[in-house]
């Protein structure tokens, strides 16, 4: 059993998956971070709380231990840039979002160190995803792939403006049947909440590598805006009021991509 992540088995088609949601950091990385990526900003928080209504769809669930500083399990192995010509942040990133370092001096990770990472920490999960999506599909002939992520409403460095509540990711309409990508759009739009389809946010590694509507299997990312649910600077304390108007929308949404890709496979 890989200590790497928390799994727990479903019985329905979907795996809702939490890749930036880990919080611990080992101690030989920690003792070389700077002081203010020890408070560990661009982490997904609360995530699990938010979505604690997932057990009602019976999905399966993933969640990652260990923070996207130790390395980005929504990032390609190789490290290429999931957005090119657009700032963002890699495998074993070096910088925050707001671009501050994460390392104290000579403290960044070689070619080594993160070759390393990648095998104890990103291949664990996604071999788990790839055996968990493999076993679904059998049982129920397609499998859904929910990802799960947060991020500040405001980042200059990394868009302009706000975002939207919700910003759903397909991949440019890649990685799922465009009838669900329709339907979670007509639920997004039926909501309290702003929204975007492929906006700033199109899906990253997780959605665009295993969503494959060919072979049965639809994958999306949603992105929301913290400041819908918690507070954005640090404690980063989770505000029960607003999370439970948006868990309201969020339920909408993941009925309709379960739903809409029943009526598919039927």
């Amino acid at each position: 059993m890989n200590d790497s992540f928390t799994f727990t088995q479903g019985d329905s088609p979907l795996l809702v998956s939490s890749p930036h949601s880990g919080t611990e950091v080992p101690k030989a990385i920690a003792d070389r971070l700077t002081d203010d990526a020890t408070l560990l900003h661009d982490t997904d928080w609360h995530i699990p709380d938010l979505y604690d209504f997932v057990s009602q769809f019976k999905a399966s669930t993933i969640q990652a231990r260990y923070s996207r500083y130790v390395v980005d399990l929504n990032r390609p192995p190789d490290g290429a840039s999931l957005y090119p010509g657009q700032a963002t942040t890699g495998l074993c990133p070096v910088q925050t979002f707001d671009g501050n370092p994460i390392y104290r001096d000579d403290g960044e990770p070689d070619a080594d160190e993160i070759a390393q990472r990648t095998r104890t920490y990103w291949q664990p999960y996604h071999a788990k995803i790839t055996e968990e999506l493999t076993r679904i599909r059998v049982r129920f002939g397609y499998a859904l792939l929910y990802d799960c992520h947060s991020i500040r409403s405001t980042i200059p460095r990394l868009f302009e403006g706000r975002l939207p509540t919700l910003n759903l990711g397909t991949g440019k309409g890649t990685s799922c049947d465009r009838a669900i990508e329709s339907a979670m759009a007509d639920a997004m739009a039926s909501s309290d909440f702003s929204s975007v389809v492929n906006g700033r946010f199109v899906g990253g590694h997780i959605t665009r590598h295993f969503g494959s509507p060919k072979q049965q299997v639809h994958a999306v990312q949603m992105e929301l805006t913290q400041i819908d649910y918690m507070d954005e600077t640090p404690p980063y304390t989770y505000r029960a009021e607003r999370a439970n108007q948006l868990k309201v929308a969020l339920q909408e949404i993941m009925h309709a991509f379960t739903k809409s890709a029943e009526l598919i496979h039927r």
